[in-house]
């Protein structure tokens, strides 16, 4: 993971570039060190071409709302240099990737594109590791994760790259932020008191063994998680550590 991240989203007129269908919308949101900045890049652009029915249902935008906004080619270069060296957090990545090298392509900025300026996290196949056999859309994810995105009535990039910035913080917290962080000390502190209220007197403490069948159980239980959380099972990952040392 690199220090700054740019979540991006697009809106376009269609589902296909290669049938000529353009980027009408540009949305980013910088995140730095996994908390967001105040910087932000959002653009509409004219497509030059009409745009899909089935579109405007989804986003809203119409022919004559762009019909005054900049061209693809006038806001590339600022485009550019606000994504260059970035994380770039983008759900279902190819859709928008593809949209936006063809874009630099027409522009005759075949050589910038996107993968050779940025990595990429694909935040639908990360949600299909961490939720397989489940629906992984946005709202799907943002039902799971608690985010609110009521004002997702249309599409829109900004307010898609900014709801997803909340759901790919959450999908990527580390167990170790649902508890309370405690200072060495605090924590020395307590050990000491535990170990001050056991009488010294105290005979020890019988070791129970598991049987033959409570481990075989278990394992069976682990198998069960590995396979479900896609190879990502700790204690399995703690047994092979083990068995290789």
């Amino acid at each position: 993971m690199r220090e700054r991240q740019v979540v991006l989203d697009t809106e376009t007129t269609g589902l296909d570039p290669g049938q000529g269908h353009r980027v009408i919308e540009i949305g980013c949101i910088e995140l730095r060190n996994r908390r967001l900045t105040e910087r932000q890049f959002h653009v509409y652009l004219r497509p030059e071409r009409a745009i899909d029915e089935g579109a405007i249902r989804v986003h809203g935008l119409t022919n004559e709302f762009l019909a005054d906004q900049p061209r693809f080619a006038e806001i590339a270069e600022q485009f550019l240099e606000f994504v260059r060296g970035a994380e770039l957090i983008i759900h279902n990545a190819p859709f928008d990737l593809g949209f936006l090298n063809r874009e630099l392509q027409r522009c005759g900025r075949g050589h910038s594109a996107l993968e050779q300026l940025c990595t990429v996290e694909d935040t639908l196949l990360l949600a299909r590791q961490r939720h397989p056999g489940q629906r992984n859309n946005l709202d799907a994810l943002c039902k799971r994760y608690g985010i609110d995105n009521s004002q997702r009535t249309l599409h829109g990039a900004l307010l898609d790259a900014e709801i997803l910035a909340d759901v790919y913080l959450a999908m990527t917290r580390q167990q170790d932020s649902l508890f309370v962080q405690e200072s060495a000390a605090t924590v020395r502190g307590k050990q000491e008191s535990r170990r001050a209220a056991v009488p010294r007197s105290r005979p020890p403490l019988p070791v129970l063994r598991a049987s033959a069948e409570e481990r075989a159980a278990h394992d069976q239980y682990l198998d069960m998680l590995d396979k479900k959380s896609g190879g990502a099972c700790v204690w399995r990952r703690l047994d092979e550590a083990a068995g290789s040392a």
